[in-house]
């Protein structure tokens, strides 16, 4: 069965987070916070019972305290809070809000999706990874109020059938390939051998190349198809590319070398097929997909980075001793802000 905090918990802090705020005193701080964000107060439970998941998440592999490891996660796990009272916090001045049934809702989804409705085995979970429901749904809740400000974010996002066709022309290598060419060819190592082949295959017939090729060739993905291959433009050495790409049909040319590979023995077998490209049309709903893409992932940067720096001085957020995050994230944020 799947663990209940894979399902439902997001531990951020094993992973790299946004930027969170800090700055200001304890004042206003009881002594079961940790910190306080606006009128939000973190109470060391919730950081306790986050840093504990983190543990049992990582297994034999948790840091010792005292460590730099350990001063890391708990950092983070602080980071992960504020951000959610931040997040809450702007939800509410917005008019944002997670109803009660909102929650229950969700919480029914995962029942059924990871506990098959079965209310006992969704209680086992809580009892294994030492949770209360109460402890699942006010996680809920935080992914919820995320949810809803990412949707109020990106909603009225829209890509333009004119930004599509600038993507379009922008990038012509993504939606077209290269000139191709069959060819085939044997590839050795000194010149004099180069020579004495190349003679042969002047003097032989298609059975020589596959003999030759077959007993010569350093090249493993033609030796064994009498030195057969197609080739695109600009895709090989410079020297094999030349030849490969202007020389006439069925005439074989001298050995031409390369520093790295060798000496090669070369016959274009096919005309030079030309660059094929990809309608615009055939494309234009795949590239609207990423540019909508890229558009919301940016709104959503911008929207959480004006977030960060909102809360970021002014007292704003209080950190108990001994739980302001290090590096204090609100330091780089305050020097972007002064900078840029």
């Amino acid at each position: 069965m799947r663990s209940l905090a894979k399902v439902i918990i997001p531990l951020l802090l094993l992973g790299a987070l946004a930027a969170g705020c800090g700055g200001g005193g304890a004042s206003g701080l009881s002594s079961q916070d940790v910190a306080v964000v606006g009128k939000t107060h973190i109470s060391k439970t919730d950081y306790d019972t986050l840093l504990a998941q983190a543990k049992r998440s990582l297994g034999k592999t948790f840091p010792k305290q005292g460590t730099a490891e350990y001063e890391s996660i708990k950092s983070k796990a602080v980071t992960l809070l504020v951000q959610q009272a931040e997040r809450a916090e702007r939800a509410e001045s917005e008019g944002i809000k997670v109803t009660d049934k909102q929650v229950s809702q969700r919480l029914a989804q995962i029942k059924k999706r990871y506990f098959q409705n079965s209310e006992a085995k969704y209680k086992k979970q809580l009892k294994q990874q030492h949770l209360t429901d109460e402890q699942v749904r006010n996680d809920i809740r935080a992914q919820l109020i995320y949810e809803a400000i990412v949707n109020k974010i990106t909603k009225s996002l829209k890509v333009t059938d004119s930004e599509v066709h600038d993507y379009y022309i922008a990038h012509p290598e993504l939606y077209s390939k290269a000139q191709t060419r069959d060819v085939r060819h044997i590839l050795v190592k000194n010149k004099a051998l180069a020579l004495s082949i190349y003679s042969q295959l002047k003097a032989g017939n298609d059975k020589t190349w596959c003999t030759l090729a077959k007993k010569y060739s350093q090249d493993p993905s033609s030796k064994n198809a009498c030195g057969k291959l197609t080739v695109s433009k600009g895709q090989t050495v410079p020297n094999f590319d030349a030849v490969a790409f202007s020389e006439k049909t069925k005439v074989i040319h001298t050995p031409v070398h390369d520093p790295t590979y060798g000496w090669f023995v070369i016959e274009p077998l096919s005309i030079v097929h030309p660059r094929a490209t990809t309608p615009e049309k055939q494309v234009a709903s795949t590239i609207k997909d990423s540019l909508l893409t890229q558009k919301k992932n940016q709104a959503i940067t911008d929207w959480f980075n004006s977030l960060s720096k909102s809360f970021c001085g002014g007292g704003k957020i209080k950190y108990q001793v001994g739980y302001k995050p290090t590096p204090d994230p609100c330091a780089a944020t305050t020097s972007s802000t002064t900078t840029g």
